[in-house]
């Protein structure tokens, strides 16, 4: 299978559109680098079954393929109406929120999330139904909250509830979320997204239960993340601008700059940092996109995004395989515009003041100027291609690892190619397997030179402590 042609990475939901091994291994073919299994949608019984079919796909492609399982997070619903289920709520009206579970009126509905009740202030607004009704809390106190309807419609039995500007006092993870990340772990996913994260204390909630087998992934969809984003970003291994819940919770001309707000932090801190939702919606139903949708992918990956995702358009769509395609072509195209370098180099941020940070804007400064097309960096922990990737060098990361995780998890990162193969002997071996693998994975040619990054003693985490420049000769060629 020949290497992609591109740097962004793309992730594809699994649905109904893609529950098959064939299905899964066209898509992958197309472009997809990680598949996300939505824990919205999925048994735990069933989930080690689906992480070993994609794992199948290993084995027929001769390639390391990631695993993302996105939790569900709290779905939080008013209560249920008597009569036909509904009510049809009157701009102005009053309306009452409250701990009484009898079915409601169009006075007032149920609200079966005490904490919120606690949590709302005056002033406070209400998003019901994904933004089509609005409501402002004029009273609020531990058992009911009553409020002014500023937005009208119809209200329906179990509806959602957004809350933008308030913080609930509650971990974003549910106790299903703890099953769901216990399940995950177990069955050997790469990365675990937590939704609806509010502050870093959610992130280290994650953590405790995932215990170093799987990266964890900040989902972004709430305002109150954005006013604690820096500590979050530290808090996780990479970030999910989920822009869904996020337009639902802000206005939505304030997403595009938060988006482009996210990213550029993310890459300063050398944090992963995808892209999701409604990227290429219209091909759920369309064989092609609109132009619009076009330019949204293209912004995502000018900006330097590590990954794109696409959500119902590869779960249930009717045209999937279309839908990872034009991803790819778009990523690809975007890519060799002349404006595109420019525009990485251009927020390209000082690196810290480490050796290994000092190391990777070397190698990659090495690299431009000698316009080398790669450079092999040996990972133990995947640290040192993290590294190198924050950097956006114009040459692509041959990540070598002796850790199938570690290539796994790689499968996210913006620029890196991931290779599993035993760690290197001495500093010899290094280079001259660097090299073979470069020729192998068709990076480099004989006569070409590439960049060689490791830490020595090998095998040590986070020890990236040498550079060096290496020359493709004929033996390297005969060993590939």
């Amino acid at each position: 299978m020949k290497k992609r042609e591109r740097r962004i990475k793309i992730i594809a939901t699994l649905g109904p559109a893609s529950a098959t091994e064939e299905m899964c291994g066209k898509l992958f073919q197309a472009g997809v680098d990680v598949f996300r299994i939505n824990m919205s949608h999925t048994q735990r019984e069933t989930l080690p079954e689906k992480v070993a079919m994609l794992r199948g796909l290993e084995a027929k492609f001769h390639r390391p393929v990631g695993i993302l399982a996105d939790l569900q997070g709290p779905k939080l619903r008013v209560g249920q109406f008597g009569g036909d289920g509904g009510v049809m709520l009157e701009n102005g009206a009053r309306f009452t929120l409250d701990s009484d579970p009898t079915p409601g009126t169009v006075k007032r509905v149920h609200l079966p999330h005490p904490e919120i009740l606690t949590a709302l202030e005056a002033g406070h607004t209400l998003i019901l139904d994904d933004g089509k009704l609005r409501l402002v809390v004029e009273k609020a106190t531990p058992t009911q909250a009553v409020t002014r309807v500023t937005v009208g419609g119809r209200l329906s039995s179990r509806k959602g509830v957004s809350l933008p500007d308030t913080t609930i006092a509650v971990s974003a993870m549910t106790e299903k979320d703890r099953s769901d990340a216990e399940a995950a772990a177990e069955a050997g996913v790469d990365w675990i997204a937590l939704s609806f994260v509010q502050r870093p204390e959610d992130m280290a909630d994650l953590r405790k239960i995932v215990r170093g087998r799987a990266l964890a992934m900040a989902k972004i969809e709430k305002p109150q993340a954005l006013l604690r984003l820096d500590e979050i970003i530290d808090a996780s291994d990479a970030i999910m601008v989920a822009r869904g819940d996020l337009g639902v919770e802000m206005p939505l001309e304030k997403v595009p700059g938060t988006q482009k707000r996210m990213v550029r932090m993310c890459r300063r801190k050398g944090k992963p940092v995808v892209v999701a939702t409604q990227m290429l919606e219209s091909m759920i139903t369309s064989p092609v996109p609109t132009r619009a949708e076009v330019s949204d992918v293209a912004t995502a990956v000018f900006e330097g995004a590590d990954a794109v995702m696409l959500s119902a358009e590869s779960a249930a769509g009717q045209f999937p395989i279309e839908a990872v395609t034009m991803m790819n072509r778009i990523a690809e195209e975007v890519e060799s515009e002349s404006v595109y370098r420019s525009i990485l180099e251009s927020q390209r941020a000082e690196p810290e003041a480490t050796g290994a940070d000092a190391i990777a804007k070397a190698a990659h400064e090495i690299a431009d100027a000698l316009n080398l097309k790669a450079i092999a960096a040996w990972t133990s922990s995947g640290s040192t291609a993290f590294r190198i990737a924050r950097e956006r060098p114009n040459s692509t990361v041959i990540a070598l690892t002796p850790n199938r995780a570690t290539a796994r998890r790689l499968t996210l990162v913006w620029g890196v190619h991931s290779v599993v193969t035993k760690d290197a002997s001495d500093i010899d071996d290094m280079a001259s397997r660097a090299c073979k693998f470069a020729v192998r994975e068709d990076f480099a040619k004989l006569g070409d030179r590439i960049i060689v990054v490791a830490g020595v003693p090998f095998g040590t985490p986070g020890a990236t402590n040498m550079v060096r420049i290496a020359f493709i000769a004929q033996e390297h060629v005969q060993k590939a």
